[in-house]
């Protein structure tokens, strides 16, 4: 198949595919993407875990809708339950959010020196951007 009939076929060129950390950047900014679950996130950082009627209790939301938030930042990874029967004790896994953080920091490191930041990937081990 050649190039063309590649991009044809709805196959995006290879220098035109995003790398998986773009995608990673993108699912954890979707799973943040309510102010519900920013709450929730800023919650869990400030107490380090929480059960999870805690949590309804300091959001205000239904039980229910605080489960499906619950399950949304679980699915991308950025919270853990663990049973403490008969009780889910939620915690935060901060690493999962470098994706996102490293995409901040360059954008951030842009702005202010106004020169290409250094890209995302090269960035994996600092940690500056915080909730």
């Amino acid at each position: 198949m050649t190039p063309r009939t590649a991009a044809r076929a709805g196959a995006a060129p290879a220098a035109r595919r995003r790398p998986s950390s773009d995608d990673e950047a993108a699912g954890i900014a979707k799973a943040l993407a309510h102010p519900a679950r920013v709450r929730i996130v800023r919650l869990l950082l400030e107490k380090q875990a929480c059960i999870g009627c805690d949590i309804v209790d300091e959001v205000g939301l239904a039980q229910s809708t605080v489960s499906e938030h619950l399950r949304i930042l679980k699915a991308a990874g950025l919270i853990s339950g663990a049973i403490e029967h008969p009780r889910v004790c939620y915690s935060l896994n901060p690493d999962r959010l470098m994706p996102l953080a490293g995409l901040l920091n360059a954008v951030f490191d842009t702005e202010r020196s106004g020169a290409p930041a250094t890209p995302p990937a090269a960035a994996k081990g600092r940690r500056r951007v915080g909730l």
